[in-house]
């Protein structure tokens, strides 16, 4: 026999390993026959598995009387404890144990069980507790526990003990609570998820934040303040949901503006769901509820939610979705709805002017000229800039976007480069970015970059 995390030794082929199997299991319910035992099973969503594994490591791996892996040769189907008794060609054979990484965003991935067996003791109580993946391909992955009692009252209270347990440690979600993640999309176009992806950005410090003055404050009273005050606004029987629009054209620091609340918005856990993961709204709102409280970010939101004139049917089904979920949320719901565009014309009227769904819109627009000169500053402070330089490079692009300069920046750098090592920075450098910037690349260069419009025009 094996203790858990030990490969088992096959003494003679495959058939009699099975066997060694079965004996422990008739051991665990010696005397005992089919009738009375019980078993009950709980299906748990495979996002949680480093939840789930963190739950069967305190209740059943501390000291099992027996430990196996299973062999699962045919993985059309879920591991069941009566499947394991299976004899022929069919049954299941003990092997070494099996593990699949998962990412949460840590300094290493951790390691989950894909299946196994336990055959454990409880006071005079035996049992035994099956792990597998549940094979409903028609589902989101899931993990499949089944835990097999006598039955009988105390086997009844056992199992709902663990489950309850398990429920806890899946609703504590630490694995990902406090993070910045979004669903990786399976391959077979059904609307299924593979699994949790953790995006591991940069902290985004106020400083950095190029913004007019009214643009932070409104920032400020309607997500961060807001967030700071939701326990007193639940207390006066005010919603603490709410609904943001962040509007502007490409380039001017709307994903920037949103990592930067991400980085101060303690505690939450940020969603981020592209315009084509609209489908998978479902399952983000099911997520955010379990980690709320959570900020649901929804780009380019105008992909989905266009005038009525120019939506199809699929998309007023997205649309209708999204107005469903953002509808549906309960009002003491800690859950801050942040989405952006570029187009806000486009935006169907249903999603940006009706109270509750949209409660305050946020312009982020192109740098005036102390944002320019802001912006010249921080993505070039790596650079000798003298204030003749920074005055130059801020009146030379007005009507441009904050990753305009950010690009013009990093071509300075690199004329400077080439000339002394960056040492120094000339008029010269500024000019000959531009030119490639503006002129020889031709208009299409100039919107790629997030040039003025009459920029192209030239």
């Amino acid at each position: 026999m094996h203790e858990q995390g030990h490969a088992p030794v096959a003494q003679g082929g495959p058939r009699e390993t099975i066997r060694i199997c079965l004996r422990c299991a008739c051991f665990s319910f010696r005397r005992r026959s089919a009738r009375s035992i019980g078993r009950d099973l709980a299906d748990v969503s495979g996002s949680h598995a480093r939840d789930v594994q963190a739950g069967i490591d305190k209740l059943f791996s501390a000291s099992p009387l027996r430990f196996f892996g299973i062999y699962d040769e045919h993985r059309y189907e879920t591991l069941t404890f009566a499947g394991l008794n299976r004899n022929g060609r069919n049954a299941y054979a003990i092997a070494p144990t099996q593990y699949h990484e998962v990412d949460i965003g840590e300094s290493a991935p951790v390691r989950c069980l894909d299946n196994g067996l336990w055959l454990c003791r409880t006071g005079k109580m035996r049992y035994a507790v099956v792990l597998s993946p549940h094979r409903d391909h028609s589902r989101e992955f899931q993990i499949r526990i089944e835990i097999v009692v006598p039955t009988g009252a105390e086997g009844a209270e056992f199992v709902q003990r663990c489950f309850a347990e398990l429920e806890s440690a899946v609703n504590d979600a630490r694995s990902y609570r406090g993070k910045v993640l979004s669903l990786e999309a399976a391959d077979d176009y059904g609307g299924r998820t593979r699994g949790v992806m953790v995006h591991k950005l940069p902290k985004v410090q106020r400083e950095e934040v190029i913004l007019p003055e009214a643009t932070l404050k409104l920032l400020d009273r309607n997500v961060l303040s807001f967030v700071e005050e939701r326990p007193r606004l639940r207390q006066l029987g005010q919603s603490t949901r709410k609904g943001i629009l962040l509007y502007g054209p490409p380039g001017t620091g709307k994903t920037h503006t949103i990592r930067y609340l991400a980085s101060h918005l303690p505690g939450h856990t940020t969603l981020v769901i592209t315009a084509g993961q609209i489908g998978l709204l479902a399952q983000y709102m099911n997520l955010a509820r379990l980690l709320q409280p959570a900020m649901v970010v929804i780009e380019d939101a105008d992909l989905i939610a266009r005038d009525h004139e120019q939506m199809g049917s699929c998309d007023e089904v997205l649309l209708n979705k999204l107005l469903n979920e953002m509808d549906g949320l309960k009002q003491d719901a800690d859950i801050l709805f942040v989405l952006t565009t570029n187009r806000p014309e486009q935006l169907e009227s249903a999603l940006a002017g009706r109270p509750g769904r949209i409660d305050q819109a946020i312009e982020v627009p192109v740098p005036n000229d102390i944002g320019r000169r802001k912006l010249v500053q921080l993505y070039g402070k790596g650079l000798p800039l003298g204030e003749a330089i920074v005055s130059e490079a801020a009146e030379r692009t007005e009507g441009v976007s904050a990753a305009f300069i950010k690009e013009l920046m990093r071509r300075v750098a690199q004329a400077s480069i080439a000339r002394d090592g960056g040492t120094t920075v000339e008029s010269v450098d500024i000019s000959e970015a531009l030119d490639d910037m503006l002129f020889t690349g031709g208009k299409l260069n100039v919107k790629l970059l997030g040039g003025a419009r009459e920029m192209s025009g030239r």
